[in-house]
């Protein structure tokens, strides 16, 4: 896999969200946030995450989305259960992922990031095509930005976020997502 020069992973389908915007000039992209996600809770596959990160999610369709489908959010990626990767941001922009964060001391963390959403939740185990594409995108990312350190959305946002959770094998990715 290779990030192009526009911030785009070839060979992934890419969904555009209007969720992001123009990072700071002169802030280098250092930190790879994890995060997960369903929609509804516990159920993959589906189309919600795409809605959700383009503002198409329709509160009605399910209880589950009352909440969440007046948010404006997005990541630079979803790394599918089956090991599909969508990229909704090149990897230039601001992602709107971490929201309110701090990661060492530094605050802002979208501004210094790029935001990978695994499709799973903080309680259930992550399949083997997702840690084997993930750490695909890792390298990846590495060898085009000055990217040097890995952290869950839980580090960012203590009080309030738990993911990707207990589940999340940091061992397995980390000896991946490092040999490239």
């Amino acid at each position: 896999m290779r990030i192009d020069a526009g911030g785009v992973a070839a060979d992934t389908r890419q969904v555009v969200s209007p969720n992001c915007d123009e990072r700071p000039p002169g802030c280098p992209v250092t930190l790879l946030v994890l995060h997960s996600i369903s929609l509804p809770p516990g159920e993959y596959g589906g189309d919600a995450i795409e809605r959700l990160f383009t503002n198409r999610l329709d509160p009605a369709a399910h209880p589950d989305f009352r909440e969440p489908a007046a948010l404006r959010v997005s990541a630079h990626f979803l790394v599918r259960r089956d090991g599909e990767l969508v990229q909704f941001v090149p990897v230039q922009r601001r992602a709107w992922h971490a929201g309110a964060s701090s990661w060492r001391g530094r605050g802002r963390c979208n501004d210094f990031s790029v935001g990978v959403e695994l499709e799973g939740t903080d309680a259930t185990a992550f399949a083997d095509a997702q840690y084997e594409r993930l750490a695909e995108l890792a390298c990846a990312l590495r060898a085009a930005l000055p990217l040097r350190e890995f952290a869950a959305h839980s580090d960012l946002a203590r009080e309030r976020k738990r993911d990707p959770g207990a589940r999340f094998d940091w061992a397995r990715f980390l000896a991946a997502a490092v040999r490239g």
